[in-house]
């Protein structure tokens, strides 16, 4: 756990006793502060005092005595309108930071990685982990994937702190400044949290606030608004700014061309691997998460050779395309962490012959957006509370089924999957059960870890798979470009 002097002796509100909040209460108490903490959530409360955490009501408690008050991510401090207790701690002028701003005020000697964007920050906080790990280094990974900043243990001097950033995260850091910050790409999401895109925009580009010449910022250029501030970027002088792209060649960064990840940061386009060999990094999306992950790790110091070999040998993250299972020639891939539009695309885009299972708590826009990829789609099954405006969008272009719930869903696609697989001599590219909801999980799920755990465990069930065997990994004959 990480140790926070500044703020020894110090009165210290925690707003919010999630997974983050607890952290920052404990970590806090750990360094000698009085903790003030709270939850407007009775079961949270309940589960603090069994941990001997001290409890104080914050809607009543005078702020005008405490020196932060550090809230959890997911508590609005803005839009759509501020928690209350945020009101009465601006009122008496108590500054208000979030978990990740503590690790900042540690004084940690460890080295800061930020990852940011709408999609692929998980993957790539992973990949960078791991490649950093496999070289050798002392590393540790966390933040909004995993375990909470302040919860980390110190990597001390040569070590490094890989962290994944949401833009609620970054709306509550003031000091911090990442050595090496990056930013994959922004599509519309939170709007309701942000109030615009721009308000998102900004909360994002916060992942470079204070960086100067010894510090790196990697951006992507894969689309129009990440492709702007790149530009904004480059033409101050500031940090070295690298650009990245799955798809197209970025002058001065990394790209992946023809399925080649190439290293051109010296000017040389060098190759450096074929993505091909990366199995779990299918698609123009993970091509970008590499290339991310090369830049970032090149500029903390490590060689091209040991680059390669941490991407090739990468296992993947759960939720992200996992691959759960390979029945009868039929691929059942669990995409769970698809949660918008934009997301689902680029497992679309990743498969020929797909038969869909979509549909939860759908976010603004829909699924509009995708119909570029709806040839590629045999079949959809729509559950949750998205299903009806969803299969609107979908009327006449591909078939659909209200199947109400997952487990519906999946025994029904499992079953066509079978018949069709059956009846076609040929199908020339993998027939894939694709569930990617494009939605939110909370109409019928806690998160998306649960919903994807339970697509796992309902195939493994169907398939008469122990949970204890391996996967094998067949070649899918992934699409490399887009539609």
């Amino acid at each position: 756990m990480i140790s926070i002097p500044p703020m020894s002796g110090r009165n210290v509100a925690v707003m919010g006793l999630g997974r983050s909040g607890e952290a920052a209460a404990s970590a806090l108490t750990h360094s000698g502060a009085h903790v003030l903490a709270w939850d407007d959530d009775e079961a949270c409360r309940q589960r603090a005092r069994a941990k001997n955490m001290p409890l104080t009501n914050l809607m009543t408690e005078d702020f005008s005595c405490i020196t932060a008050l550090v809230l959890s991510p997911g508590i609005p401090h803005s839009l759509p309108q501020p928690h209350p207790v945020v009101s009465r701690a601006r009122a008496a002028n108590c500054e208000i930071i979030g978990e990740t701003e503590l690790l900042a005020r540690a004084g940690t000697s460890g080295v800061l990685i930020g990852v940011t964007g709408t999609n692929g920050k998980s993957t790539t906080t992973a990949l960078i982990g791991h490649i950093l790990d496999q070289a050798r280094r002392t590393v540790q990974i966390g933040g909004n994937l995993g375990v909470p900043s302040v919860a980390l243990e110190e990597v001390g001097p040569g070590g490094y702190y890989v962290l994944e950033m949401s833009s609620y995260q970054l709306e509550l850091i003031s000091t911090m400044v990442f050595d090496i910050a990056i930013l994959l790409n922004i599509s519309p999401d939170h709007m309701d949290r942000h109030g615009s895109l721009r308000g998102y925009m900004s909360a994002k580009e916060r992942v470079f606030n204070g960086q100067q010449l010894s510090h790196t910022a990697v951006i992507g250029i894969d689309d129009s608004c990440s492709r702007k501030l790149f530009e904004s970027f480059r033409a101050k002088d500031g940090a070295l700014t690298i650009p990245i792209s799955g798809a197209n060649r970025a002058t001065g960064g990394v790209y992946v061309e023809d399925g080649w990840l190439v290293n051109d940061i010296e000017c040389r386009e060098e190759r450096v691997m074929n993505m091909a060999a990366a199995v779990s990094l299918p698609g123009i999306h993970n091509a970008q998460n590499a290339a991310a992950a090369f830049a970032a790790t090149r500029a903390a110091g490590l060689a091209m050779p040991q680059i390669r070999d941490g991407i090739h040998s990468f296992p993947g993250l759960p939720h992200r395309q996992e691959l759960v299972a390979y029945i009868n020639d039929i691929a059942f891939i669990n995409d769970s962490k698809a949660t918008n539009a934009s997301a689902t695309a680029r497992a679309l885009d990743c498969y020929e012959n797909i038969i869909w299972i979509a549909g939860g708590q759908a976010k603004e826009g829909g699924i509009e957006g995708l119909v570029p990829w709806f040839e590629r789609i045999r079949h959809v099954f729509l559950i949750g509370e998205a299903a009806d405006t969803f299969a609107k969008t979908l009327e006449g272009q591909v078939d659909v089924t209200l199947s109400g719930d997952l487990e519906t869903a999946l025994a029904r696609a499992m079953d066509m999957a079978l018949v069709e697989k059956k009846t076609e001599e040929k199908f020339g590219t993998t027939l894939v059960v694709l569930f990617s909801p494009a939605c939110a999980s909370f109409d019928q799920w806690r998160n998306f870890e649960t919903r994807g755990d339970a697509f796992r465990a309902m195939v493994h069930k169907r398939a008469g798979i122990d949970v204890h065997e391996e996967v094998a990994t067949p070649s899918l004959n992934q699409k490399k470009a887009s539609p």
